[in-house]
Parts: C-alpha cells; sequence; structure tokens
C-alpha cells in the first residue's frame, strides 16, 4: 500500500513526488520531473501507474511505473486554448484510462505502454463553460462526475467524451463544489466551499438532505458500505456522519494558524491551553480531545496563563488588551483596554491571583493589580526597547524576569519597580526560564546558544551550542530542574540535562518551526507546539 506526496517549491526549481510505504512509514521513492508545485496525484486502481499534474507553470501530466520508479511518459496537460488542468481523477476499473479536468478542460486520457505514449481526448460539454474544481469516477467507469466553481456537478461520458446532464440547474451550491463523493447506491454527495454537505439524487441533482459544517469541505470519504461519511474542512475540522440519520458529528479538531502559546493549570497535566489566530482552545490531554473554544474572530491571541487559583485564563492579544475567561465555560470575565501601545505580546500571573505582569510590542512591561471587580495599572517599567517575549515570575512574587527582542534580559524587583540585573547579548532572546531553585536563568534566542545566568549579579555562567540550524523559541525546565527542553526553527524538541549541558533526547515530527513548549507538571508529557498549526504530545524522558 502506497502513500503519494507532492511538493510545493519555488518557481522554477524541480518539485518532487515522495512515494511512501504506508505499513512502514519509510520513503521509497523521490520522483522528479516536474517544476514549481504539484497540483494532483492519483494511483491507478492497481497501483500499477501513478499519474501526476503539474501546477500553472508546468502544465504537463506524467505517468509513473509505481514498480519500476520511473516515468513512462508525459505530455502537456490541457490544450493551448484552454486553461490549466488543476486535477486528476483515475479509473475505477482500468489502469491505462484518467482523467484531468480544470479551467474550461475535461480530457479523458487513454496510455498506450508499448509506444510509451499517453493520448487525450477532449470531452464536449456543449454551450457549458466551467471551471472545474473537484472530480470522481463510477465504479464501471462509464461515467465522470465533476463539480464546479460555479455550484453545479456535471456528468461526462467517458466512452463517447460527451456530458449526459448537470444540475442543479436553479439553485445552485454558493461557494462552489469542493468535494464529491459516489455512493453504491447511485446518489452522490456534494461538499461546498460554503460549507454544505448535501445527498443528491436524480439526473437533476435534487437536494435531500443536508447539513452544515465549519469551514469550506475539502474532502469526502465513506467508511464500509457507505454507512459511515468523513469530511474534511479548511478550518482543520473532521466530521463524522451517520448516512441514515444524516447528522454530523465532530470528531477531529486542531488550529488552522500558528500556535503561538501553550500553558498547563497549576498541578494537574489533564489539561492545557492554546492559542492561535482567532482563538483560544482548552484540551483534554488523556483523549487528546478539544473541550473548550473561545473565539475572538480576526485577532492573534500571542501569549496565555492560567491563574493559580484556576478561576481564569488571561489571555495577550494583539489588540493591544489583555481579556480574562471563565476556564469551564470561556466566558469573558473582564477586559483591559489599550493595555499596551501596540500589540500586548506575553503575559504571567502572579501566585497570590492579584497581580498581572504584561509585555507589550513597543518594549514596556505593566504590572495589573487585579481585584474582585476591579484592574487597575499599578506600575510601568520603561527599560526595553522592543518587544517583549517572555516573562517569568519568581514563587515570591517579589521578583520577575523578562526577555525582550532588543537583546537584552531584566530581572526587575516588583515590589519596590526597579531593575535589580540587566543581561545583555547580541541576539533576540525568545525564552527565559527560572531555575525551580531560582538562582540561576536560562535564556536562548535567535543566535541559537543556550545561556545559563546567575540572578544574583546577573553573570554568565555557562553558554551551550542550542541548535545546528534556526531559532530557538522555546524553553521550559522540569519541576525538579534536572533537565529542561528545548524547541525552535530546526523542528526538533530537544531534552537537555541541566548539569551536564547535554543533549539526552531528541525528538523528531513537527514540520513547521516550534514556537513554544511545556512540560505538564508530573513530568508525564512534553507538548509542543509549531507554526503550522500543529500540537504534539511527547512521551516523557524518552520523547517518542
Amino acid at each position: 500500500m502506497y502513500v503519494a506526496s507532492g511538493q510545493v517549491t519555488f518557481m522554477g526549481f524541480k518539485a518532487d513526488i515522495i512515494l511512501w510505504d504506508f505499513q512502514t512509514k519509510e520513503l521509497l521513492a523521490r520522483l522528479s520531473l516536474h517544476k514549481g508545485r504539484i497540483e494532483g496525484l492519483a494511483f491507478s486502481p492497481n497501483n500499477l501507474y501513478l499519474m501526476s499534474l503539474g501546477g500553472q507553470d508546468d502544465g504537463s501530466v506524467v505517468v509513473w511505473q509505481v514498480g519500476k520508479r520511473e516515468a513512462v511518459c508525459g505530455s502537456p496537460a490541457s490544450a493551448c486554448r484552454a486553461g490549466s488542468a488543476t486535477i486528476v481523477v483515475c479509473s475505477s476499473c482500468r489502469d491505462e484510462i484518467f482523467v484531468t479536468a480544470g479551467n474550461g478542460t475535461i480530457r479523458v486520457w487513454e496510455l498506450d505502454l508499448a509506444n510509451r505514449k499517453i493520448y487525450p481526448t477532449e470531452c464536449q460539454t456543449g454551450q457549458l463553460r466551467r471551471v472545474i474544481t473537484c472530480g470522481k469516477m463510477a465504479d464501471d467507469d462509464n461515467y465522470c462526475y465533476v463539480g464546479t466553481s460555479s455550484g453545479d456537478v456535471l456528468k461526462v461520458n467517458t466512452n463517447n467524451k460527451l456530458m449526459t446532464d448537470y444540475g442543479p440547474q436553479k439553485e445552485k451550491f454558493s461557494s462552489g463544489v469542493t468535494a464529491l463523493l459516489l455512493l453504491k447506491t447511485g446518489d452522490l454527495i456534494v461538499g461546498t466551499g460554503g460549507g454544505i454537505v448535501a445527498l443528491c439524487k436524480g439526473s437533476n441533482y435534487k437536494v435531500m438532505k443536508k447539513i452544515q459544517v465549519q469551514g469550506a469541505v475539502t474532502s469526502l470519504t465513506c467508511r464500509g458500505q457507505s454507512h459511515q461519511i468523513f469530511v474534511g474542512t479548511n478550518e482543520c475540522q473532521i466530521y463524522r456522519i451517520n448516512y441514515t440519520a444524516f447528522k454530523e458529528e465532530l470528531i477531529t479538531a486542531c488550529h488552522k494558524e500558528a500556535v503561538h502559546d501553550i500553558v498547563f493549570p497549576l498541578g494537574t497535566s489533564d489539561l492545557f491551553a492554546t492559542c492561535s489566530k482567532n482563538d483560544i482552545r482548552v484540551w483534554h490531554t488523556p483523549k487528546n480531545r478539544e473541550l473548550l473554544r473561545i473565539v475572538i474572530p480576526n485577532m492573534t491571541c500571542h501569549a496565555i496563563d492560567f491563574m493559580r487559583d484556576g478561576k481564569s485564563i488571561i489571555s495577550a492579544w494583539n489588540d493591544g488588551k489583555i481579556r480574562a475567561f471563565m476556564p469551564e465555560t470561556g466566558r469573558l470575565m473582564y477586559v483591559i483596554n489599550h493595555a499596551h501601545s501596540l500589540e500586548v505580546t506575553a503575559i504571567a500571573a502572579t501566585s497570590d491571583c492579584k497581580r498581572i505582569i504584561s509585555g507589550g510590542g513597543e518594549g514596556q512591561v505593566r504590572v495589573w493589580e487585579i481585584g474582585e471587580r476591579t484592574h487597575k495599572l499599578g506600575e510601568v517599567l520603561k527599560e526595553h526597547t522592543s518587544a517583549v517575549s517572555c516573562i517569568k515570575i519568581k514563587k515570591d512574587d517579589r521578583e520577575c524576569v523578562t526577555a525582550s527582542l532588543d537583546g537584552t534580559c531584566i530581572i526587575w524587583d516588583i515590589v519596590r519597580f526597579v531593575r535589580k540585573q540587566m543581561i545583555l547579548a547580541n541576539t533576540l532572546f525568545k525564552c527565559v526560564c527560572y531555575h525551580p531553585e531560582e538562582y540561576q536563568i536560562i535564556t536562548s534566542g535567535t543566535d541559537r546558544r543556550i545561556a545559563y545566568w546567575e540572578v544574583f549579579d546577573g553573570s554568565a555562567v555557562r553558554e551551550l551550542e542550542g541548535s545546528v540550524s534556526g531559532s530557538i523559541n522555546g524553553m521550559d525546565i522540569t519541576s525538579d530542574g534536572a533537565y529542561f527542553v528545548t524547541g525552535g526553527d530546526d523542528h526538533l524538541v530537544k531534552l537537555w540535562d541541566y548539569n551536564e549541558g547535554a543533549v539526552t533526547h531528541v525528538g523528531v515530527g513537527h514540520s513547521g518551526n516550534i514556537t513554544r513548549l511545556k512540560v505538564c507538571p508530573g513530568n508525564k508529557y512534553i507538548v509542543s507546539v509549531s507554526a503550522d498549526g500543529a500540537i504534539l504530545l511527547w512521551k516523557y524522558p524518552d520523547l517518542h
């Protein structure tokens, strides 16, 4: 059983197709012919051939022999007078037949293996001009159904290459048809850009049942005898639909934008919260399930923290506001307007839950007094000249450390509100951590170095090479202070021995830059989040 993936690369460069073994997850072959991007891939019914379609700058379709891992032949995907092809659909019975479609073009191709050639036949759609967005072949191979950006479905006879019917003719689907699924009964499931999943019957494609999901439908697939249908959307959600009741159930969800922060409440590893653009989400660790979603549309949350008493989640937003929410219901408790003149970039709460310390894009550190019904500005600490990236508070609430992109880390006395120590380095500091015994701090940032500093006088103790490539963006220390974890632009999670300064384990799994990571209370898991929206749970300490 194979999986094929196609690359999107830069203009003029070769875009690779990678052939994987599904069971062993091993890379079998790298197939390189197309330029720029791979638009579509399809396996022939008996896995003999892989059909690949290049992007607009490439414009070619290539047939690969899976067994030999080599190209059989290629051809321009669409005629000069037609637009570019964007989808490729393989036949259900015959290995040599496949269909490509796109802007004003539907072509049925036939492979002549002996002469290493593919021959196209343009399908006639009469007066209709459509941009094809998705396609599905009937089980008997006689018909191909294609969905269009205009919101209708075309049925094409693959034998005489003529369109037999199309619909719905009056009430077309809004935002176009983005996914199709053909059931054993001959009925059609249509997914649309507006998030509608509809069951259509007959040659006029009359909608019998429909449901609404969140986001545009990107894929449809069925299980067994079509009794269950799975729906994927561009909001990173997967739904399961029971065919008879035609009711949806959300089974998997994730962030669709970069995740900026991850935080555990005090003393429990069963819950954690993450924040991203538009929302904050609370997750249940044992079942990997989303428990709560707090949505603030069109805003980006940069940092979050749980109050020690567990009564609120405080969050830092790019509109300059600090918002506090109830952790069970997600109800808004209070908002601190104009908390910073630019965006709020970092936030932390004291252990007595009476103060919040926030950092802004302009470099100010502000201390807020939080009462039962009041929240007022206590003090402004002006030393940093660029955005504050991380804030950590000592257990006794008398001191805190702030890291900034201006190349300084400042240790503050937050009783007298004065600077105690300033640490300077030729880097943009991204993260800082107190050792649990609070006599040392460790910092890291864009210079890829992990530095240990004395809290007492700010002197450098030691420096380690944290990464070979890319900035280190996140760091956390275990509760006993024996180990710490780092993650950054090299996509690796590294576990370090604190005293030895050596890497003990490396976790490989992220495909984007790691933005933050945390060791859970009790040291059971490490949770890391990244710029591609992924949240990964690792077993501590072996990082599996």
